[in-house]
């Protein structure tokens, strides 16, 4: 295990609490060194597309030193501020969120003296800190149209499934990008799954969603 992967699993534990939280705590300061900028994002699929884009930039962020943690839900930012921001680590800070988890990003980032008190949105950009409209598939859906989707669904070797889901009662009469959406979220991993694929089948040329291509230019 490489010490960047040593680093975030450190502190995943340190956040967490419990009788581990010391030891991780020391561990992650110890590891803080190797790494350039942490950056901050809801869930394991946003880490597999940022990962995924920069692969495609010809980027390696571990190797990097550039850390890419999943909070594990966006209500965690304040406890990863606390130990990544200035009343810990004080590490240079990036990150992704969704648009119904603004408010949380903000709030913390001003409460941990990252940011004055009535953040704007574009004040958050400047920040490093990226906003999906409305979520990350949302963004994807919309980059690569109905069509690409479904392209890179027939990849994946999920037609079959997907036209399934299509045909239940509660998604019949939605529309398509709707039920594109859903159908991402509809087993674990499966977000993970499709952010690859998707940030995978993205054109340049046509345009990347702004969010990714904004937190990556920032790291």
């Amino acid at each position: 295990m490489g010490a960047l992967m040593r680093f975030e699993e450190a502190l995943v534990t340190w956040v967490a609490g419990g009788p581990e939280a010391e030891r991780a705590a020391t561990a992650a300061r110890e590891l803080a060194g190797g790494v350039r900028a942490a950056v901050l994002v809801e869930g394991d699929s946003d880490r597999a597309a940022i990962e995924t884009l920069a692969a495609r930039h010809g980027r390696d962020l571990g190797a990097e030193g550039v850390a890419v943690v999943p909070l594990g839900g966006a209500t965690n930012i304040g406890h990863f501020l606390d130990v990544c921001g200035p009343p810990g680590l004080g590490l240079p800070l990036a990150g992704l969120c969704d648009l119904g988890e603004e408010r949380h990003f903000r709030r913390h980032l001003e409460r941990v003296g990252l940011a004055e008190p009535g953040l704007t949105p574009d004040g958050l950009e400047d920040l490093g800190f990226q906003v999906c409209d409305a979520d990350l598939e949302d963004e994807l859906i919309r980059a690569l149209g109905a069509d690409g989707v479904r392209d890179v669904i027939d990849g994946q070797g999920e037609t079959r499934p997907f036209r399934t889901f299509q045909g239940q009662p509660a998604q019949r009469d939605r529309p398509l990008a709707h039920q594109l959406r859903r159908f991402m979220g509809t087993h674990s991993g499966r977000k993970e799954q499709y952010a690859r694929a998707l940030v995978a089948h993205l054109d340049p040329a046509v345009g990347v969603p702004r969010p990714l291509e904004r937190l990556l230019a920032r790291v």
